[in-house]
């Protein structure tokens, strides 16, 4: 009895605050990986997108408010939750008071379900995303859940807070020049077991329970990846680039709706393993298998005007004026890598590179499902 007047006050006093805003509310509670993947919770999204067609017809850009054909009134959440790992406040969206409004959030997602079923979509997975074990498993859904509406996704994932971790528990100190790895040949063993043998495995593990079926790969699996020394082995060791690529391994896993999930590890002509950056993986990767899209879940917004001002992410921008925001130095450090690499895929046929940020809740959701996306997109 006490259970059930907690249960009616909670829901009163839902019912109070929708009638104070104007709006109703949805439901999206923190994801688990310890269930199937559910269809009304992951497409709760806070700016449903247009049909297709729109974005051609209306000439909207992701910088600007779009006009919408679907919209649904919504309020900001109020609920939150702490990750235990990061110790990261992480705000999911608030929950819905009818099975109605479930059922209208999904059927708004169709059209764009309709234009990326069938489509093979890579997926570089890593940064706060993978650290925390909440915005782990809200990734592994979405991923799932797309895998279950038709898209073909391919994971491709680094781990380096992980192989950090083994380095000191053997007592070796992780080093870094530029941002990348300095890899000799105790680390760069460490740093195969740890990415192909449990990073991988885990992963493979967590989208299996979720409920599809994954494959875990590595560059070596097949000839997937060839490697080559970087043109700075002397100094960052066991550190590669990538030489060619043989996706013949993939396409039947794709075909039969596996998700193939690749650790970024490859090897020479000679069998000599190296450490490969994830997202030069999947650009990559994505070229040639001529992927819909190519996504790098970040740390960050997105690409930004102004370094210093979060709010002025750039929502949508082309080729051209990547290059023009790089000759200015508006992007700069560890922007730089990704944004190369998304301009590389597309120069290879891939039609669109989004930089997202992985912070957010149901991202992947956010960036395919919505018109306002998770971060910037580029285009060719």
């Amino acid at each position: 009895m006490v259970l059930f007047n907690k249960h009616l006050v909670c829901r009163q006093t839902i019912q109070s605050r929708e009638e104070s805003h104007g709006a109703r509310m949805f439901t999206a509670s923190p994801p688990t990986i310890s269930s199937s993947p559910s269809i009304s919770k992951a497409l709760k999204t806070t700016n449903p997108r247009t049909l297709p067609f729109q974005r051609t017809l209306l000439k909207p850009t992701r910088n600007q408010p779009n006009p919408r054909l679907l919209t649904t009134p919504l309020i900001k959440s109020s609920l939150s939750t702490t990750d235990s790992t990061t110790s990261t406040p992480i705000n999911f969206p608030p929950p819905s008071q009818t099975p109605a409004l479930r059922v209208d959030i999904l059927s708004e997602s169709l059209p764009f379900i309709q234009k990326f079923r069938g489509k093979t979509i890579v997926v570089k997975y890593g940064g706060a995303a993978m650290k925390s074990q909440i915005l782990q498993a809200s990734v592994i859904n979405d991923l799932v859940l797309l895998s279950c509406v038709g898209l073909r996704p391919v994971f491709v994932h680094g781990g380096g807070p992980e192989i950090n971790s083994w380095l000191n528990r053997l007592g070796l100190q992780p080093n870094f020049l530029n941002g990348l790895r300095v890899t000799d040949s105790s680390t760069m063993e460490i740093v195969e077991m740890v990415l192909v043998g449990k990073v991988n495995k885990q992963l493979v593990s967590l989208i299996n329970k979720a409920g599809a079926t994954a494959v875990g790969l590595c560059g070596k699996d097949g000839r997937l990846l060839t490697a080559r020394p970087n043109a700075k082995s002397a100094e960052l060791g066991f550190v590669g680039d990538i030489a060619g690529v043989d996706p013949t391994i993939l396409r039947p896993l794709i075909a039969n709706d596996h998700i193939p999930v690749i650790a970024s590890v490859a090897a020479d002509e000679n069998g000599q393993a190296y450490n490969i950056n994830a997202d030069t993986v999947a650009g990559e990767l994505a070229a040639a298998l001529g992927a819909e899209k190519l996504i790098l879940l970040t740390d960050v917004a997105g690409i930004l005007e102004d370094r210093e001002n979060p709010e002025s992410l750039v929502k949508q921008i082309d080729i051209k004026g990547v290059k023009g925001m790089m000759e200015k130095g508006m992007i700069a450090g560890g922007m730089i890598p990704k944004v190369n690499c998304c301009v590389r895929s597309l120069a290879q046929g891939v039609r669109t590179a989004s930089i997202i940020d992985g912070r957010k809740p149901h991202s992947l959701l956010l960036e395919i499902l919505t018109d306002e996306g998770a971060g910037t997109m580029i285009t060719g």
